[in-house]
């Protein structure tokens, strides 16, 4: 069977920015968006009216291009740029 997921499972290491929420070891980018959400769930950044958007903290504003606010898909997406 081949490797489909094999990069995906790839560690990576995070930014200074995003260990302060994943910790400094390179993880799979799988783990590092669990570690995101248990901060996010921990936080209760989730907006209340629309639980597809996540509200940065300023822990958070950093990953998010300095925005306030992100929707889940972007989120994903500007948490692979914190990842080498």
């Amino acid at each position: 069977m081949a490797k489909a997921n094999a990069k995906f499972m790839t560690p990576l290491t995070p930014s200074a920015e995003l260990s302060k929420v994943t910790g400094t070891n390179p993880l799979p980018r799988t783990e590092v968006v669990k570690k995101v959400w248990a901060y996010i769930k921990k936080n209760n950044l989730q907006d209340t009216n629309n639980k597809r958007n996540i509200n940065a903290d300023s822990v958070l504003k950093p990953i998010f291009g300095g925005k306030n606010q992100v929707n889940m898909f972007e989120m994903t997406s500007l948490i692979s740029k914190h990842l080498k």
